[in-house]
């Protein structure tokens, strides 16, 4: 599903990249540059975490023109007198003004490194509407953002996530150069796909998916486990003996009638009470079979 997502995200999409501090999602982010640069799609990225020059290290060759990186690296929060970019103007007013500066024959991906530098001085309720407006609004194609996950409080994560079309949860292999990418796809439909699989990142920022992992770890359970009566060690019998099933046949249940008892309540025999009734004459008793108009 990795090289799936690399060949593009559809419009109005928005992928997340959650990584912690045991993996850097950095490169990972870079190969989706990398990818969307090849396709020859133009690239807006706000950079609050590393310099123009370190993200560019790697991205060669003439395709990197389409590149437009935004400095928000050397002052993220408006300290001097002119500032490139200001963590304060991620709005949408903001943001489609920045996009449409640059002369590209169609929208344009914005790729934000990252969101935890935003959510650290904008409130996530804010974040999440202007995400939700860049989605709907059509001045971008797609947005790209690097979440650290392990600098937020779960709810604020989720609150993220939720509005992702996509979302990428990287974690460190078993060996050195290798990375687990497990992915969450929600289709336009409503159907989620997830998937987890094994991927190195070459020098040329290309991804090569190796496999899916075997999950060692996860014990199977044994036939003999399957197979344990669970009422074994119980303190109490929760079975019955021949002799118990026995006796338990022959009880008389309360309040259920033998053969016997209901012949001498339906059959009375001498000495047995009766009810004896003569009308009245104010009985008001008609005579009449009320089926009578019945064609029968």
């Amino acid at each position: 599903m990795l090289p799936e997502l690399l060949q593009g995200t559809d419009a109005g999409g928005f992928l997340i990249i959650q990584d912690s501090a045991g993996y850097c999602g950095r490169h990972v982010l870079k190969s989706f540059i990398h990818a969307a640069l090849n396709r020859e799609e133009a690239v807006h990225v706000l950079g609050f975490e590393v310099s123009e020059e370190e993200l560019r290290d790697g991205l060669k060759g003439s395709h990197t023109q389409r590149l437009h990186f935004h400095n928000a690296f050397t002052d993220p929060l408006g300290w001097s007198d002119h500032p490139a970019f200001t963590v304060h103007r991620f709005t949408l007013e903001e943001l489609t003004h920045l996009v449409k500066q640059t002369s590209q024959p169609k929208p344009a991906i914005l790729v934000i490194d990252s969101l935890s530098w935003i959510l650290r001085h904008v409130s996530p309720s804010a974040v999440c509407q202007t995400l939700q407006q860049l989605k709907k609004g059509g001045a971008v194609r797609a947005i790209i953002g690097l979440l650290h996950a392990d600098m937020h409080q779960r709810g604020t994560v989720g609150s993220v996530c939720h509005l992702a079309t996509s979302v990428i949860t990287v974690a460190p292999g078993i060996k050195g150069d290798e990375g687990v990418a497990k992915i969450t796809k929600r289709s336009k439909s409503g159907k989620v796909m997830q998937d987890e699989e094994i991927f190195n990142i070459k020098e040329d920022l290309t991804v090569v998916v190796q496999s899916k992992p075997s999950h060692i770890g996860s014990k199977q359970p044994d036939t003999d486990e399957q197979e344990t009566d669970p009422t074994a060690n119980l303190t109490f019998n929760l079975r019955l003996s021949d002799t118990e099933r026995e006796a338990k046949g022959k009880l008389a249940l309360p309040f259920v009638f033998s053969k016997e008892k209901k012949t001498a309540l339906l059959h009375s025999g001498p000495g047995s009470g009766r009810i004896l009734y003569e009308p009245d004459a104010n009985d008001d008793y008609d005579q009449e079979d009320p089926d009578d108009d019945l064609d029968v």
